[in-house]
């Protein structure tokens, strides 16, 4: 059963996006029937070209999942035992779990509080205090590995100060991937025209789950980069590493964009600015709403920022709020849908133990995972809607 059947105002409302493109993806989904090629066949190659002439990238190599992204993206790298990767404890839990299972090291830094992404300024403390440029490579004092990469996520929507990011990578030889999968379609400010948030880096992930700004009917990812030497090793890789069929290069893993999601996201991608725009609208309408119950500031710690050398395109609308768990679901019993992202940061978690990791040492990524909620955004959502939400959320914190 969908969200949208459960709650009158569910977080997201794919149904609503559905019908009003039906005929469009029924067309393209018939076409690739009628071709029966299914595994990286004129589909994947029509869509990987899209992507391209979208993003403004050399290359665009479609994948099996977001995480799949991240992971073909960290081999492409040669990122493994000895590495280390500098990267937010406050994201989706496969950012850092790609790096563990190549048996290479996270290294968190802390996230700014207004915005949850990963702080330049943290950051550049982190390599100030802890790197030390040897031979061309820059070590950990700490912990003995090379510090080989730098994993910024644009969380939400909003991309990172990746003009900021560059310059530190630079300084410390650090190569750049980029997780993108909840920022298709933002931009960032560099020297010069924007760019899109994917292809400033060495690499960019994309993530094409249902929910995202750009979602398939499945699961499905994409890696960005303007380099056609990892273009080439990337495509190598999400097929067992073959060169040429059963001559293997390199030891790769099965993972292909799937050619009837891959007709399916041709279709959503040509609707991806307006969408991104409606998001745009339903953001400031949020604000608005919100700054007129005076809340702001206190029950509602917080509302999104935009940020000033970027673009925020809403995957998500989150507030940090006070008594959020009490808040959550009171709305679900007014059928509203809300999420929390996230409520346990990945340096607490069991699984990263091992790490030597304690509460504490990130506070505030351990401040936001105890208020932030993400509420219902889509660009089918309407004004009676969201003045719904808000008005509920007014009425909880007056009652």
């Amino acid at each position: 059963m969908s969200s949208s059947s459960l709650y009158n105002i569910p977080i997201v409302d794919l149904q609503a996006q559905h019908r009003k493109i039906r005929s469009e993806i029924r067309h393209a989904i018939e076409d690739v029937l009628e071709t029966q090629q299914f595994i990286l066949g004129p589909a994947v190659k029509r869509f990987e070209e899209q992507m391209a002439a979208f993003l403004r990238c050399g290359f665009a190599i479609g994948v099996a999942s977001g995480s799949d992204a991240l992971l073909l993206a960290l081999m492409a790298l040669d990122i493994g035992p000895g590495d280390g990767v500098i990267v937010p404890p406050f994201t989706f839990f496969s950012t850092v779990s790609s790096i563990t299972r190549l048996g290479a090291t996270p290294l968190f830094v802390d996230i700014e509080a207004a915005s949850y992404l990963l702080s330049l300024d943290a950051v550049a403390s982190f390599l100030s205090e802890r790197g030390r440029i040897q031979g061309g490579q820059t070590m950990d004092s700490k912990t003995g590995v090379h510090l080989k990469a730098l994993l910024p996520v644009h969380l939400f929507g909003q991309c990172c100060d990746m003009a900021g990011f560059t310059e530190l990578a630079k300084k410390y030889s650090l190569l750049i991937m980029e997780d993108v999968a909840q920022a298709c379609g933002a931009r960032t400010l560099m020297d010069g025209p924007a760019q899109f948030a994917g292809t400033i880096g060495n690499l960019g992930c994309f993530s094409f789950f249902p929910s995202k700004t750009l979602g398939g009917y499945g699961d499905g990812g994409l890696i960005a980069t303007n380099r056609d030497t990892l273009a080439e090793k990337l495509q190598m890789l999400r097929m067992h590493g073959e060169s040429s069929k059963y001559h293997h290069e390199v030891t790769g893993i099965n993972s292909r964009l799937d050619s009837i999601q891959a007709a399916v996201l041709s279709v959503k991608q040509r609707h991806l600015k307006k969408w991104c725009a409606e998001r745009i609208q339903r953001a400031k309408t949020y604000d608005q709403l919100f700054r007129n119950t005076s809340l702001v500031g206190k029950q509602v710690i917080c509302i999104p920022t935009v940020p000033e050398n970027g673009t925020h395109v809403f995957n998500n609308y989150v507030v940090a709020v006070q008594k959020r768990d009490a808040l959550k679901q009171f709305l679900a019993t007014q059928g509203i849908q809300s999420e929390i992202y996230y409520p346990l940061p990945l340096h607490l978690q069991a699984c990263f133990a091992g790490l030597g990791y304690r509460k504490g040492d990130f506070p505030q990524a351990e401040l936001a995972a105890t208020q932030v909620l993400a509420l219902p955004m889509y660009p089918e959502l309407t004004t009676k809607q969201q003045e719904t939400v808000v008005e509920k959320i007014r009425a909880f914190y007056q009652h």
